[in-house]
């Protein structure tokens, strides 16, 4: 999978947990559990990479609803790289 990819997948389910009303400081793994099996389920991913790429999306959706200006910039805050 490209970075490409890998980033419209991001963005395809930022927008369904908004549209769930998921917090993006959610921690409960079961609640997870609904995006990690439709991210392996419609693109073929091993457990392990479809809950990395929830888990990147929760920073994602909790870097973007910062107030800073510049998403990457605030990456580095928290030890993240975005690829």
């Amino acid at each position: 999978m490209n970075d490409d990819q890998q980033n419209s997948i991001i963005e395809k389910i930022a927008n369904i947990m908004l549209h769930d009303g998921l917090s993006p400081d959610e921690q409960d793994v079961s609640k997870l559990q609904k995006y990690k099996n439709q991210v392996r389920k419609e693109h073929n991913l091993g457990d392990e990479e479809a809950m990395k790429i929830v888990y990147e999306t929760m920073l994602y959706r909790k870097l973007k609803n910062s107030d800073s200006g510049d998403v990457l910039d605030k990456g580095n805050e928290f030890g993240a790289g975005f690829s």
